[in-house]
């Protein structure tokens, strides 16, 4: 059995703990130390609201460890809140589990124990919190944020001091850099397995406890029509690397917060009605100019656990490179985009590419890479919107009549923040 054991806030330091029991008796401990704000401690209610959600979340880091269907916690949950919480660590883990030769039946299943629902509590708070990366679709929102003359905080979630230095220049007020210690020593100790967890989720719940120390009510993430697309099955479970980035589950996220968190906080993406493709042309009509060759969506070279990520790049060799390359190539001519790139070539050509693009493109039967990524039918539109100067490649890119201006379902307390 993996237990949640208990979560505590410092109010002094404004550090959170949140502590975890595996199977196989391994402890573990996470510490976020938090932007210490003037708030008012006499009414925890709230905070603690919170901080319950992020444990619960945060934990996924924890229990892939050595998994199993069975978890207790010291809280009795609610029938929404069991069910929650199990998608979480079932879809939210499905590529964890696909990876693991696990299926559905042997991950987390949470048990409501109690049918009373708690009372609504309203937030006091009124302003914008948005998350910021030094990717495309975050220095958008903050471009749309700034031009609409709307105040706001950026905030990042690190795991060090370091992080993207364009974040300085993005026009916010304030900035939150949330340092989450994540208890490596622990999980190298316990021996278990390893895998993707839901980290969208994770960094959500993060900054749900720190718009609460602000006084904010609006928390803003990134995202566009993406993740729905399943790179695979496991019976009944659908295998996807980003499930907590796509629309299904930003609205659970959503309703689990106004119900049992604050009913007049909102959280999720202004961008979520527009295509992948279509925030590329976004971002290059908006942002090229200031922050063509300050940003990168490049995992490897920028995000992994302890690289100095101060000044941002691309490695070239990965299908998030191949992935931005594609949505962005109906938009830029090749001379602009290759310079983002070592060697300065087009991506196109490279032959350390061809399974990624594959994948990509959904050709040869190729799997989706597991990265956040457009859908096969959206980049092989981009494929075959590209400028005429790249060059083709070496295999056959089927026909797509993917509408890349089509607008999706999308919050639209959320969308109206921003005048696009």
């Amino acid at each position: 059995m993996f237990k949640f054991l208990n979560y505590e806030f410092d109010q002094n330091s404004f550090s959170a703990s949140f502590n975890y029991l595996g199977p196989d008796g391994t402890t573990f401990c996470e510490k976020i130390n938090f932007r210490k704000t003037n708030y008012d401690f006499s009414n925890r209610e709230l905070l603690d609201r919170a901080l319950f959600l992020a444990h619960i979340i945060i934990g996924t880091s924890y229990y892939k460890a050595h998994p199993t269907p069975d978890v207790a916690l010291e809280k009795s949950l609610t029938d929404f809140q069991a069910k929650f919480f199990s998608t979480v660590y079932q879809e939210g883990l499905s590529q964890f589990a696909y990876e693991n030769n696990l299926t559905r039946d042997n991950l987390a299943h949470f048990v409501a124990e109690s049918a009373v629902e708690p009372s609504e509590l309203e937030h006091s708070g009124s302003g914008i919190l948005c998350g910021q990366s030094g990717g495309k679709d975050s220095l958008l929102v903050a471009k749309l944020l700034t031009n609409s003359k709307k105040p706001w905080t950026a905030i990042m979630v690190s795991s060090t001091e370091n992080y993207p230095k364009v974040i300085d220049n993005v026009g916010a007020k304030e900035f939150d850099l949330i340092i989450r210690k994540i208890d490596i020593e622990s999980l190298k100790a316990s021996g278990g397995l390893n895998g993707h967890v839901p980290v969208t989720y994770i960094n959500m719940a993060i900054m749900l406890i720190q718009a609460i120390l602000n006084g904010d009510n609006y928390i803003l993430t990134s995202i566009g029509h993406e993740g729905a697309e399943p790179h695979a099955y496991l019976g009944d479970l659908p295998v996807n690397h980003q499930w907590s980035k796509t629309w299904e589950a930003e609205q659970l996220f959503l309703e689990y917060v106004q119900k049992y968190v604050a009913k007049n906080i909102f959280i999720g993406s202004p961008l979520r009605q527009y295509s992948e493709l279509k925030i590329a042309e976004l971002f290059v009509e908006n942002c090229w100019a200031e922050y063509g060759h300050n940003f990168s969506s490049c995992n490897v070279a920028n995000y992994k656990q302890g690289i100095n990520n101060q000044a941002l790049s691309w490695c070239g060799l990965c299908a998030k490179c191949a992935n931005s390359y594609l949505l962005f190539s109906p938009f830029l001519e090749p001379e602009d985009l290759n310079l983002l790139f070592p060697e300065h070539k087009s991506l196109l050509e490279k032959p350390e590419l061809s399974d990624d693009f594959k994948g990509l493109l959904g050709i040869d039967g190729v799997i989706k890479p597991f990265e956040c990524i457009g859908e096969i039918a959206e980049l092989r539109k981009a494929y075959q919107l590209k400028k005429a100067a790249y060059p083709d490649l070496p295999f056959i890119v089927p026909a797509s009549d993917f509408d890349y201006e089509k607008l999706y379902p999308a919050n639209e307390e959320l969308t109206n923040l921003l005048e696009v």
